[in-house]
């Protein structure tokens, strides 16, 4: 009887152990978003003219101000025009300040300078890093007439995490613009 029950635990201990399942941890991953791919067309203002993503829905608003905005991402990339009027360095300091003022909360802030000896456009790209309420900002001069201002910003709370892909996606349109812009006399 002792062999009976010995092997009656056996059998028993061997299907317990051999229906279980092995625990895997699931690798860590990232949301993979993805967007059509950029369709330029070009706007025309009074003052500069620029390629910008046909996705962007544009609104142009008073002083030459204009907005990209695109609702798919809750993105939009604001753009301001300033005349240069013996005030070149004002306005640079004003553009360098607003960009800096999201150093509190950013975890870097990237500088890439712009030079486009052709077209008279000079200027900086800012691109910040971490849950700071914008991820991009940038200005242009030609360092005599006039002056473009640009932040993305978007209308969700900073998790970068979140708004990885679509802070990329949207930097690469502000470098469009940037390197398509034109100035008109």
């Amino acid at each position: 009887m002792n062999r009976k029950l010995y092997l009656l635990f056996l059998v028993f201990a061997v299907i317990t152990v051999s229906c279980k399942e092995d625990y895997i941890p699931k690798p860590k991953a990232m949301l993979r978003l993805e967007y059509p791919s950029s369709q330029a067309d070009t706007l025309v203002t009074e003052k500069f003219q620029f390629e910008y993503n046909k996705m962007a829905k544009i609104t142009k608003n008073r002083n030459f101000a204009v907005t990209l905005d695109y609702p798919v991402m809750k993105g939009s990339i604001f753009l301001t025009y300033k005349k240069v009027d013996n005030n070149l360095e004002e306005l640079l300091t004003d553009a360098q300040k607003l960009s800096y003022e999201h150093v509190v909360k950013a975890d870097n802030i990237m500088e890439q300078p712009f030079i486009n000896e052709k077209d008279l456009v000079y200027g900086m790209f800012y691109e910040v890093l971490g849950n700071a309420a914008s991820q991009a900002q940038f200005y242009v001069t030609d360092s005599t007439n006039h002056f473009v201002t640009g932040s993305l910003y978007f209308r969700a709370k900073p998790n970068y995490d979140s708004i990885y892909p679509a802070a990329v996606y949207l930097q690469k349109d502000i470098r469009r613009i940037m390197e398509t812009l034109r100035w008109k006399n």
